[in-house]
């Protein structure tokens, strides 16, 4: 059907050209049209409206919502209407109502030109054309293997690596894997990790690693997403399992982790705070029921909570006490991976945004005593007029002070949205990436982000890039996502933290943007240090 068209539908941006300032504001909540008028000084002009909605709105779930759907074909052009109705296969003159089928909301989506991608398809792997020879490690690199094989061959077999982001956690970790598959033939080493990053992190890691370190042609493979091996075919190797598609396999599947447990000789489980949590911790103990298996612990905080000693204790008790970390002629590990150039020089700021939240002294009690603050109050104070405008002056201070990276970590989807939009209306190179941004869209972004040009980049994120994301460049964060977590906190912190040595910067700076009724914290030698006195 497309083909007997000669024009080739509407470009959104084209659509939204068209439209008037009255028809512009029907794109927008009035909670936050009333923000926008704030932030651009009484008023948005059209122009910056129409800039904005162009980066606020998600066009294609707009089409996928009846309500949203309606609005924008009642808007459509008339020059345009015969041929939108051709392609839909439907009247689009009266829309109360009306049944779409899937293939009449794809029609209506191809022509705006926007085409679904597979969120499940692989990223494309780029094959080293040239190898630097060489997989090695700095001194305090190798301290730190040598005690976790000793501890690794050790009766328990169990240890965590505790480094601070930037120290090298997955290098060290690809060694002692290595060694693993080296000295067991045939044998598995099975990988735990949460996320996509992550995964792909590995997977990656272990290519270059092996490359080097190597003694045989291996199998590797990944359970995450769609992507289901073969567990009973899988004989030596490397496997990298998502946690939650490996808990769901799990229910399906009740014996395909122990069945697997047969072969596999070390289990290396990233972010080893989560292993505590009972889902996760049934997938690391049906893969080490074998006694010659060992489990390797990776973390840069070392605990789950910021002041729950049993917790913190419990993790300790899984690992059996064993905690490798930096051995270095400093009382502070931290001070010596800056001063050596492991790590960038930071310079935390916090700047005080009075939200105006109604948080009695009674719901602050309560957020103390509560592992988080509660969604709700996140979600409303991320969308209070000052507490964005205090967001956006630390960015674009940042910038102005030369920065040409700068990682911002929102509080929720919409808060990421409203920040990319504003940014970008205001003339700022600004990419957002949440959960819902399509895996392709996402990789898009990341290489924008990580290539090595002049121009200045803000990438905004919420919940995706925390872990597992690596772009040494990067040289201030802004963290305007309100936690208690010091877990969170350093993951956040650790983003743009790596120094000159690690392919890093020699000075980063992280602003923590705080409303003061709402308890909190904010410092990363403190999120390091805080859990040593239960190991």
């Amino acid at each position: 059907m497309l083909a007997s068209f000669s024009t080739p539908g509407m470009a959104v941006s084209t659509f939204f050209r068209a439209l008037s300032e009255l028809e512009l504001r029907q794109f927008v909540d009035e909670r936050v049209l009333s923000i926008l008028d704030a932030l651009f000084g009484g008023c948005i002009s059209v122009e910056d409206l129409r800039q904005v909605v162009l980066e606020l709105v998600d066009f294609g779930e707009l089409l996928r919502d009846a309500e949203g759907r309606d609005l924008v074909v009642n808007l459509v052009p008339e020059e345009k209407r015969s041929e939108l109705e051709g392609r839909v296969g439907r009247s689009v003159s009266d829309t109360s109502g009306g049944h779409w089928s899937d293939a009449a909301v794809g029609a209506l989506c191809e022509f705006f030109g926007i085409v679904d991608e597979d969120d499940n398809e692989l990223p494309v792997r780029s094959t080293a054309s040239k190898v630097t020879p060489g997989y090695g490690l700095f001194e305090h690199q190798r301290v730190a293997v040598g005690k976790l094989t000793a501890l690794l061959a050790a009766d328990d077999r169990r240890a965590v690596l505790h480094l601070p982001t930037g120290a090298g956690k997955t290098r060290v970790a690809m060694h002692v894997v290595a060694d693993s598959l080296r000295r067991k033939e045939p044998s598995i080493v099975v990988w735990l990790a949460s996320g996509r990053e992550l995964i792909d992190q590995a997977v990656s890691a272990f290519r270059d690693a092996w490359f080097h370190l190597g003694t045989r042609p291996l199998q590797i493979d990944t359970m995450h997403g769609e992507e289901l091996p073969d567990i009973d075919a899988l004989v030596d190797g490397f496997l990298a399992v998502g946690l939650s598609k490996g808990w769901s396999h799990l229910r399906a599947d009740p014996d395909w982790a122990t069945r697997l447990a047969r072969r596999v000789r070390l289990v290396v489980f990233d972010e080893a705070h989560q292993v505590v949590a009972q889902t996760y911790r049934r997938i690391a103990d049906d893969l080490t029921l074998d006694y010659r298996c060992a489990l390797l612990g990776l973390t840069a905080t070392p605990g789950r909570t910021w002041a729950d000693i049993d917790a913190d204790g419990e993790l300790a008790d899984y690992f059996s006490g064993n905690k490798v970390t930096l051995d270095v002629p400093d009382e502070n590990p931290i001070g010596f991976l800056v001063e050596n150039g492991f790590l960038a020089r930071p310079t935390f700021r916090t700047l005080l945004a009075r939200s105006g939240l109604d948080v009695d002294e009674s719901e602050v009690a309560r957020i103390s005593a509560a592992l988080d603050i509660p969604s709700g109050i996140v979600a409303a104070l991320s969308m209070s007029e000052q507490y964005i405008a205090a967001v956006l002056h630390a960015i674009e201070d940042l910038l102005g002070k030369g920065h040409r990276r700068v990682l911002v970590f929102s509080a929720t989807v919409a808060h990421t949205r409203m920040l990319a939009a504003v940014l970008v209306a205001r003339g700022v190179r600004s990419e957002a990436v949440t959960g819902l941004t399509p895996v392709r869209a996402r990789e898009r972004t990341i290489r924008a982000f990580k290539a090595d040009d002049e121009v200045p980049m803000v990438l905004v994120n919420f919940g995706v890039l925390t872990t597992g994301f690596d772009v040494p460049g990067a040289s201030a964060a802004v963290i305007a996502r309100p936690t208690k977590s010091l877990v969170l906190y350093s993951q956040m912190v650790g983003r743009v933290i790596r120094g000159p040595k690690a392919g890093g910067t020699d000075a980063c700076e992280i602003v923590t943007v705080v409303d003061p009724s709402l308890p909190g914290f904010g410092d990363v030698a403190d999120a390091f240090l805080n859990w040593e006195d239960v190991w």
